[in-house]
């Protein structure tokens, strides 16, 4: 079987932008499909002085949701306590709106939105449900950014699309968990994706994630495609200094170390990644705690019983997801010599398979 044709979003030449796309504010906005299998969402989270990380979902459709969904939205909080905090509600489409202009969505009471009057966009992020209120002004400090022309395509009929809206903020605003509100202050990140197509078919599994210090920032991802579709990876990275954008490429070199096995998502994981771009960047980041675990089995009540789990690991494999806190060394090669800095760092695995 040939696996269908692979098109990267770069502009080129090769596997990398030579001139790095200007995202407009429709890059950001709805991408209007009438296929049932289209999907589209915009995501924030922010990294709180108080210790908190918040996190916000606001849902047209998920790629594994059914094909007829009705959209939603998530607020998570990751407290310094190592306690985690997860809400998501449904909404009927009469009750979303999404702009095809620029970033202007509304599902209920909920609404994130640009505004674009400065050279940088600021995005507004208004989030309530349960006890949970998220009231925050994300302030880019770096231009936004997508990977070419934001959309791979994976044969004729899927693809995936990724615009990343505020690369790095400054986060202001306020948090409401429970009985207590406080301040909102820290930095922050969002993006957008959407497509069509079930991804699950698509891909096998990828890592995700983000490192931030005083000079630099720095977004990846790696993504693995199924056998289906030639286990093609695709790993865009983009790399800025200071509030300028200077690197954006899919010519990545990643590895991984040993894995260990976590009873939770009942999958294992590897204890580090590499990612390496020629004379240009090496970054290591090294699993130092699992903050997040789960089993996607789970997530579908009739197979979560002992009696058939086996069966359903044996159909569709072991999708799993983790979120960790890792330790991070970077080093970025200019033509003035080599530069190092280190930190911690959140990113994710997710499987499909």
């Amino acid at each position: 079987m040939t696996a269908p044709n692979i098109v990267e979003a770069w502009n080129g030449p090769g596997r990398r932008d030579g001139e790095i796309t200007t995202v407009a504010p429709y890059d950001n906005a709805l991408h209007p499909s009438t296929k049932l299998s289209a999907f589209e969402h915009w995501y924030f989270d922010a990294h709180l002085d108080s210790g908190h990380v918040v996190i916000g979902f606001l849902v047209k459709r998920r790629p594994e949701d059914p094909p007829i969904s009705r959209p939603w939205v998530e607020l998570i909080v990751y407290s310094p306590d190592g306690t985690r905090r997860q809400v998501s509600k449904k909404y009927s489409r009469s009750a979303a709106s999404f702009s095809t202009e620029q970033c202007d969505v509304r599902i209920g009471e909920n609404r994130a939105y640009a505004e674009l009057s400065g050279d940088l966009p600021v995005h507004h992020v208004h989030l309530a449900e349960d006890d949970l209120v998220f009231d925050l002004r994300f302030e880019n400090e770096t231009p936004s950014w997508m990977p070419g022309k934001g959309e791979t395509h994976f044969g004729a009929k899927d693809s995936f699309g990724w615009a990343v809206g505020a690369p790095r903020a400054r986060v202001t605003g306020t948090v409401r968990i429970g009985d207590r509100t406080f301040d909102g202050s820290g930095r922050g990140y969002a993006d957008h994706n959407w497509g069509v197509g079930d991804m699950k078919r698509v891909i096998d599994r990828w890592h995700w994630g983000r490192l931030y210090v005083d000079d630099y920032s720095l977004l990846y991802a790696t993504v693995l495609t199924q056998q289906r579709f030639g286990a093609h990876e695709i790993r865009p990275l983009m790399l800025a200094r200071g509030g300028e954008i200077v690197l954006s490429t899919g010519e990545v070199e990643f590895s991984e170390g040993p894995s260990v096995y976590d009873a939770t998502a009942n999958r294992s994981y590897p204890t580090w990644i590499r990612l390496q771009v020629e004379g240009v960047v090496d970054l290591r980041l090294t699993v130092q705690d699992v903050i997040h675990a789960h089993d996607f089995v789970d997530d579908v009540p009739v197979l979560r019983s002992s009696l058939l789990k086996p069966v359903a690991y044996k159909l569709i494999g072991h999708p799993g997801y983790f979120r960790f806190n890792s330790a991070f060394e970077l080093t970025i090669t200019t033509e003035q010599g080599s530069e190092t800095r280190s930190g911690t760092t959140l990113h994710e695995l997710v499987a499909l398979k």
